[in-house]
């Protein structure tokens, strides 16, 4: 089994791992995507022998917090890399796979294959899955950090950024993260409920992908997300909402604007919703002289779509406005009725980097519902300080030193990447030096909420080169203890349960599977892939922990 397992994972060519992972994460048909995982996995094995990392004296032991995209891709390449490598993945929910399973739409369910490698990761003897579990609390970090070689800190950004403004917490205001949880399962904001028959126009304040999701999901019709995993209370709110127009409000023009062409070719394609046009001052003069994926933007955005008179629906892109205020019923001082807006000015409009400020004109938009979409950040873990790890509050990130070496406070941030080669590999903290964990961190932790799945990989590639180059290199050194193998998950659970920490609803990779046949096969009677379960009791009793 261990042989096979190497095969399919250890032996994959680095040319070849990236255009299987593009094309998983493509919107390919499943008949194509299965003839070439064939013919991957048999040429992988053909190529096992020439593929194997070999190297002298043990294998680390490692603990990689969170589940998501940026956990696995650096177990995977760790795994590759330095044959044996034994990955404990630490999850506070039951169920793993972060935002790919709480954060990508439902009607994008291509972006979702990507999870066929990661259980290809999970599926090694080497690797253990460990969920429902909150470190810092029911497991002190101080406990997790003696019993490995390393730690990886990798699990996201899980509050959203506010607007700063007066009556931001009254109903009726919702953070699009929240929404977007809600309505895909995420047990954190299961019970939401928002109100969606307040009034018939709604304003995002973003113009960000996940903006474009919650003014796709507002305006696409129930029979098109009742095909989805989009869970059965979300439908059932989004049946009675009396939502018709969303505006899509940014600070800055279409040039400078975070949404990629594909989220917006999807909104102006829906049925039945008209897409209000772009004034076209707001365009450069010649826009084939633009870059192409720029260009090509500009084009769908400037063409935008016929206007249709049977259509009930309609949205539109609102750019040079910064909210200044809400504001509220006359009759109920706690009912929003509006948004008040400071329209701004851009030094250079055709720039994508655009200094933009203020203006003294305002413009008031009537509202009922109002979703905030400016971004997230990263929140510390109790106690990563007594191991060491410096978290900076204001960035909503670690302090590493640029390829995702952890940094304590009093050593300089983000300098260039440190060879293999070099004896200069940065000391650990004393804190972390006693309890015999080096410290590392990727995905949004490391570099904060932006990019994609594909960068995410890279991101984590990058971490994961960095633990090898650092594990070689402590393997030289005379006085090093890492040759005294560490008992990983099970001493930690056995030193948390001796201190009175109770960890008897921990959930496994087999429980995990058992979740996942039961959403699969409730999802099936209503013609759908899965039917989620929001709620984390219902995920633990589902899993037989």
């Amino acid at each position: 089994m261990h042989s096979a397992w190497l095969a399919r994972s250890y032996a994959r060519p680095t040319t070849l791992s990236h255009a299987h992972y593009h094309l998983r994460c493509s919107p390919r048909t499943a008949e194509f995507s299965a003839r070439i995982r064939l013919f991957s996995i048999a040429t992988v094995r053909a190529q096992q022998s020439q593929r194997t990392t070999q190297h002298d004296g043990p294998a680390p032991r490692v603990a990689i917090i969170g589940s998501g995209p940026a956990g696995f891709y650096t177990a995977r390449k760790l795994m590759r890399e330095v044959h044996g490598t034994k990955i404990d993945m630490y999850e506070q929910l039951p169920v793993p796979f972060g935002l790919v399973r709480f954060g990508v739409a439902p009607d994008h369910p291509e972006v979702k294959n990507c999870q066929n490698e990661f259980e290809e990761v999970a599926s090694s003897p080497d690797y253990t899955f460990v969920g429902n579990v909150q470190l810092g609390q029911t497991i002190p970090l101080p406990i997790l950090a003696k019993h490995y070689d390393a730690i990886v800190f990798s699990y996201g950004a899980s509050k959203d950024k506010q607007l700063g403004l007066k009556g931001e917490d009254n109903p009726h205001i919702y953070s699009a993260r929240a929404f977007v949880g809600w309505y895909n399962g995420l047990p954190e904001y299961r019970n939401l409920n928002p109100d969606l028959q307040a009034g018939e126009t709604a304003i995002v304040v973003g113009q960000g992908n996940v903006a474009m999701d919650v003014a796709r999901i507002l305006l696409s019709s129930i029979e098109a997300l009742q095909k989805t995993d989009l869970t059965a209370y979300a439908i059932e709110t989004l049946k009675s909402s009396r939502i018709k127009h969303v505006h899509v409000v940014g600070r800055r023009g279409p040039m400078q604007a975070a949404f990629t062409i594909k989220e917006v070719r999807e909104l102006i394609q829906l049925p039945g919703v008209n897409f209000e046009s772009i004034s076209a001052e707001l365009f450069p003069k010649d826009i084939k002289l633009l870059e192409r994926p720029k260009r090509r933007l500009m084009e769908l955005l400037q063409k935008g779509k016929p206007h249709d008179p049977n259509a009930t629906k309609s949205w539109s892109l609102d750019f040079l406005l910064s909210p200044s205020s809400l504001e509220w019923s006359a009759e109920d001082p706690n009912t929003l009725s509006g948004v008040t807006f400071t329209r701004t000015q851009l030094a250079d409009y055709k720039s994508p980097s655009s200094k933009v400020s203020n203006t003294n004109e305002t413009l008031t938009m009537p509202t009922s519902t109002l979703f905030r979409s400016i971004g997230y950040r990263a929140e510390a873990i109790p106690g990563m300080e007594l191991i060491g790890a410096t978290f900076d509050d204001r960035a909503g990130t670690l302090r590493h030193d640029g390829v995702g070496r952890i940094l304590p406070l009093d050593a300089p941030a983000h300098k260039a990447p440190i060879s293999a080669a070099s004896a200069d590999i940065p000391e650990q903290p004393q804190a972390a030096a006693n309890a015999q964990a080096s410290l590392y961190c990727a995905g949004w932790v490391k570099r904060g909420p932006t990019g994609v799945i594909a960068s995410t990989m890279t991101d984590a590639f990058q971490t994961a080169e960095a633990i090898v180059q650092d594990w070689k290199h402590a393997l030289t050194t005379p006085e090093s203890t890492i040759r005294q193998p560490k008992k990983g998950w099970e001493g930690v659970k056995a030193e948390a349960e001796a201190n009175g920490h109770r960890l008897d609803k921990v959930v496994n990779w087999d429980g995990w599977h058992r979740i996942d046949e039961k959403e699969r096969s409730a999802g099936e009677v209503k013609g759908k892939p899965r039917e989620k379960y929001g709620v984390v009791g219902e995920m633990i009793e589902a899993a037989g922990a």
